[in-house]
């Protein structure tokens, strides 16, 4: 089994209105990059948990 990291920039995921992307195996360091690159005045909405990143967008209404 080859154990592969793939590197991708976050500008290049298209993530349609109410809904989500779910990354696993994510390190704090990596998320604090994360954060970092979307900055302070993003729509998406962020959570982390238990090595666990979720990218949400909210609806338009919202």
């Amino acid at each position: 089994m080859i154990n592969e990291t793939i590197l991708l920039e976050l500008k290049r995921f298209d993530i349609p209105p109410g809904q989500r992307i779910l990354l696993r195996e994510v390190k704090w360091k990596e998320f604090e990059q994360i954060l970092e690159e979307l900055g302070e005045h993003r729509r998406a909405k962020i959570a982390y948990h238990n090595h666990s990143l979720e990218i949400m967008t909210p609806l338009p209404e919202h």
